[in-house]
């Protein structure tokens, strides 16, 4: 016999070669029913796989987040046999599963269309509907080699020789004649996948990510626990389709992106920059009332720097080299470099330069914490491919500071700036944050003992701070672990932005000091940190936020006056001038245009206030209001109306100033 442990701590015996499918059996027909997989001692099992002996088991379902992965990756297989079986000329590579879903690559001389997903489908519920069971086998690696080979799959064939070991055995899993090379586990049968899945897109993509090797085809596809789900994810796709921030950019004016000219990097238009400035403005008042020293650091550092820091050798193809040198010769003449020039690099981050200013002079025990803060300018040579709007882009400013403490200051400093970052991230809307705490990676400078305090100190200044915090084994950065801190957005997406890691090592890499009160010289502790992350990527998130409808004191435009007739202009002109004294932002239209027409084409731009006038308005000194997103109208009085919006347009930290 063989003792199970449930998850709540309850003991069964079951006979030997028992499996988690009769353990579920023996709970309740229920729980066999929904039955997915196992977690057995921790690892996932497919629900027929007989138990080695004594074990932890917990029953995994479509509730849980590995019983939704499975569905996703049994979906995948379930794709590729459906594939082959109506294109017997196509070869499978991979098809692992990604975030919301999956997806396959396929070797096929002849394209897909996305017009060939709906008979896909079909053929996929077929074999859904005969519920094939997924069967476990166990090859040599020889064996296996031959056997994708005899039936043309070359791409098997070479995944198996390429990554197995020689000698170690390989899985296969079986649903009826169709098989294919995976670690598993599966579902029981395919009858067991939940008909809630779509085929989604077609990508290119190169075998093995070489841009040498042949170009695939790649199917993605969403898969969930049941239609309910998948309808949400569907709308909610077409949602985020509906704030796409290049789209919205492009219909408000905000920015504009060209490859050819500067491929990652944005153009600000004025009313973009707008939003710009006041993110930064806001930001500046909270970073001042927090006691922090705003600098401003070189674009261009000697490599020599980072080899201190140690990006040289750990990060250089992700940085910008730029030799230094004059160069000669005539126009139209090709420049060479000459071989003994020295280089410099772009900087991809800040931290080196602000270890140089903290530097520069004596600092006591009693000068700790210092803060530097800056609006840093960053390059860092993304692919390409990975280039996204304003959301991910080779030159970004990072809202960047690092703190400089003694190591009895951790806690305290990561409070304060965890308290912080809650506030700014409430001013901007967002009341659901998310905390991870990312631990040593495997190649990290640094040694244990060192790792090992920097962990200890943030954990326990998040649970000081009472933010909840998950655990991610090995995510840190080489210098040292961080906290990242994500948002989750109107439509439920998630988004990664401040981040507060703490370092021990580039301080002494880069030979930072200060004095103590025994006289010794000691390693200040450096915590860098960041709220807003990158400010193009979170304008990028307040425009899908908002979807362009921003907040009014947020807003390119806050006010346009509009007049009905042009017996108003002057007037127009009046009413924008008491606005703009009291603070406003204004605009004026005053084109030969009925009054309809102008306030649907302003509420297409999302303004949030526009200040209707014409005769009657102009004798007796007043305004209509009409708000964004509302169908009716309030009059005023111009100098009421201007203080009403004024208060209204109020940053909220300055709002909070002034009811204190």
């Amino acid at each position: 016999m063989i003792n199970v442990t449930l998850p709540d701590g309850s003991q069964r015996q079951y006979e030997d070669g028992a499996s988690p499918a009769d353990i579920a059996e023996s709970i309740s027909k229920s729980l066999a029913k929904a039955a997915l997989a196992a977690k057995v001692n921790g690892e996932l099992y497919d629900l027929n796989r007989p138990l080695d002996g004594d074990a932890e088991v917990a029953i995994v379902t479509a509730r849980d987040k590995e019983g939704l992965e499975l569905i996703r990756h049994d979906a995948a297989h379930i794709l590729a046999q459906a594939v082959q079986e109506m294109y017997p000329d196509t070869q499978v590579t991979i098809g692992p599963v990604i975030d919301d879903g999956f997806y396959y690559d396929f070797a096929r001389e002849k394209p897909f269309s996305t017009e060939d997903f709906e008979r896909i489908e079909k053929k996929m519920e077929e074999i859904i509907d005969k519920d094939y069971p997924i069967v476990r086998e166990v090859w040599s690696k020889e064996d296996a080699i031959e056997t994708f080979k005899k039936i043309g799959e070359d791409y098997k064939a070479q995944i198996i020789d390429d990554i197995i070991p020689p000698g170690e055995p390989i899985t296969v899993y079986k649903q009826g004649e169709w098989f294919d090379l995976c670690r598993g586990p599966h579902l029981p049968s395919t009858g067991k996948l939940p008909k809630a899945f779509k085929l989604m897109k077609l990508a290119g993509a190169y075998w093995r990510g070489d841009h040498r090797n042949e170009m695939l085809q790649r199917m993605y596809g969403t898969a969930w626990a049941n239609e309910k789900d998948l309808k949400a994810h569907l709308l909610r796709i077409e949602e985020a389709e509906k704030r796409d921030h290049r789209r919205i950019g492009a219909q408000l004016d905000l920015f504009h992106l060209d490859g050819t000219a500067a491929a990652g990097s944005v153009f600000w238009h004025a009313n973009g920059y707008t939003i710009w400035r006041q993110i930064e403005a806001y930001m500046r008042r909270r970073l001042d009332a927090e006691g922090y020293d705003e600098i401003k650091t070189p674009q261009l550092m000697d490599s020599v720097q980072w080899e201190k820091s140690g990006h040289w050798g750990k990060y250089r193809e992700n940085m910008f080299i730029v030799p230094d040198f004059i160069p000669e010769g005539e126009e139209g003449v090709e420049i060479s470099v000459p071989e003994d020039a020295k280089l410099m690099a772009l900087k991809p981050m800040n931290c080196p330069a602000h270890v140089e200013v903290f530097k520069q002079g004596q600092k006591s025990y009693r000068d700790l914490p210092i803060r530097l803060a800056e609006f840093g300018c960053c390059h860092r040579n993304e692919p390409h491919g990975a280039i996204h709007g304003i959301m991910r882009v080779r030159q970004f400013t990072q809202d960047d500071a690092h703190i400089f403490c003694r190591e009895d200051q951790i806690v305290e400093e990561s409070i304060k700036f965890c308290r912080l970052l809650e506030s700014v991230y409430r001013d901007f809307g967002f009341e659901e944050i998310a905390v991870k705490l990312s631990t040593r990676p495997d190649v990290r400078a640094g040694s244990d003992e060192t790792w090992d305090r920097a962990e200890k100190g943030l954990k326990d200044a998040v649970d000081a701070a009472g933010l909840p915090c998950e655990i991610l084994p090995g995510e840190g950065a080489f210098y040292g672990p961080k906290l990242e801190f994500q948002l989750t957005d109107a439509i439920g997406r998630v988004w990664q932005c401040g981040t507060l890691q703490l370092d021990y090592v580039l301080p002494e890499r880069l030979g930072a000091e200060y004095t103590a009160p025994d006289g010794s010289k000691q390693r200040p502790v450096m915590l860098h940190r960041a709220i807003l992350g990158s400010m193009e990527r979170f304008i990028g998130i307040l425009i899908e936020e908002f979807a362009g409808a921003f907040p009014l004191w947020l807003a390119p435009a806050q006010v346009i006056v509009a007049t009905i007739t042009s017996d108003a202009d002057e007037y127009a002109e009046e009413a924008a001038r008491a606005l703009r004294a009291a603070g406003l932002r204004v605009e004026v239209d005053t084109r030969n245009e009925k009054i309809n027409y102008k306030v649907r084409e302003h509420s297409l731009r999302k303004v949030p206030v526009i200040a209707v006038v014409g005769q009657r308005e102009a004798d007796d000194r007043k305004v209509a209001l009409r708000r964004f997103g509302s169908q009716g109208q309030e009059i005023l009085g111009l100098d009421e109306a201007a203080s009403k919006i004024a208060a209204e347009a109020t940053p909220p930290d300055l709002r909070r100033a002034g009811d204190e």
